[in-house]
């Protein structure tokens, strides 16, 4: 079992290796597997890709699946409209996200700043594009296809090839490591493309509330050859590699190591360091769940202090 502190030990380590900078927290856990792995193999099978190009992500199962998506789109967006003028409340994003087209909200599975937020954090001034500009041109090519399918386009050139592959690929190869992707197969990708999408994210109307399997023809086909106690498992809830940060960032011993990165010399020359400090309090109190953007900053000035030789 790998312990918190050994972890955070490595995150140094890590940012070497991935040579950009990366915040997915899953990176340093693969670390540690691709090691014990390497102890005794050299080459292992993955299971990268079979999310986007199977439907496995839950957030797949947005579109459609309630009552409410089937209401007209003009509705939707004068309430989208109103509800956003409201002071912040829990359950009225709902209204704000079905309120848009799949292309105004979704750019990929971690949207961590929005342009405005990221205006408020930054000292310095950038010529980074909206996001809506880097997806339209892979939207673009999924016109007249349905939500899911253009979420999954999207997710398998952007995220997949951004994120995915390349943790795999650093990770694996930090620890002398071969790592074969087989559902990226030529073959398995055109099998892939002729699902129905009601095979890739079902929807099950039940009488308490909407239910959904996502991944669908991939689970049914794997029930097929697996053992009955296993296949009972074949409608759990997608499940990705889970690092418990949102935790540990609200312990006094790693929110400090945070809060001394967010005032040191880096964090000043790029941030408004008054703007991470709320950040990093606000989700040590419970008042919001920041785990994800606060991880995004530290990896950044863990990484440019292992590049540039400052401390973070």
């Amino acid at each position: 079992m790998i312990e918190p502190e050994e972890y955070w030990e490595k995150l140094p380590l890590i940012q070497y290796h991935m040579d950009e900078p990366l915040a997915d927290p899953s990176a340093v856990a693969l670390y540690f597997v691709c090691n014990l792995a390497s102890r005794s193999l050299k080459v292992v099978l993955s299971g990268e890709g079979a999310d986007e190009i199977f439907g496995g992500y839950n957030v797949y199962s947005d579109p459609g699946a309630t009552f409410y998506d089937r209401l007209p789109a003009g509705f939707k967006r004068g309430v989208a409209s109103a509800v956003s003028k409201l002071p912040a409340k829990r359950g009225l994003n709902f209204f704000v996200r079905k309120g848009r087209t799949v292309e105004e909200r979704f750019i990929g599975n971690a949207y961590m700043f929005t342009p405005e937020a990221r205006k408020e954090l930054l000292k310095i001034r950038t010529n980074a594009p909206h996001p809506t500009a880097i997806t339209k041109p892979f939207y673009d090519k999924v016109q007249g296809h349905d939500d899911v399918t253009k979420m999954q386009y999207l997710d398998l050139h952007l995220w997949m090839a951004g994120d995915i592959l390349l943790k795999a690929d650093k990770m694996s190869m930090a620890n002398s490591l071969e790592v074969r992707v087989p559902f990226l197969d030529r073959e398995v990708m055109a099998l892939a493309e002729q699902i129905p999408t009601r095979y890739r994210v079902t929807h099950k109307e039940t009488t308490a509330d909407t239910k959904y399997i996502t991944k669908y023809a991939m689970r049914l086909a794997a029930k097929k050859d697996t053992p009955p106690e296993t296949a009972k498992t074949a409608v759990k809830k997608k499940l990705g590699f889970p690092v418990p940060i949102r935790v540990w960032l609200r312990e006094d011993g790693y929110y400090n190591k945070v809060k001394t990165a967010f005032t040191g010399k880096a964090a000043q020359q790029f941030f408004h360091t008054e703007k991470l400090l709320q950040l990093l309090d606000e989700h040590r109190a419970g008042r919001a769940d920041n785990s994800r953007k606060i991880w995004t900053v530290y990896m950044f000035l863990v990484w440019y202090g292992v590049y540039f030789k400052e401390e973070a």
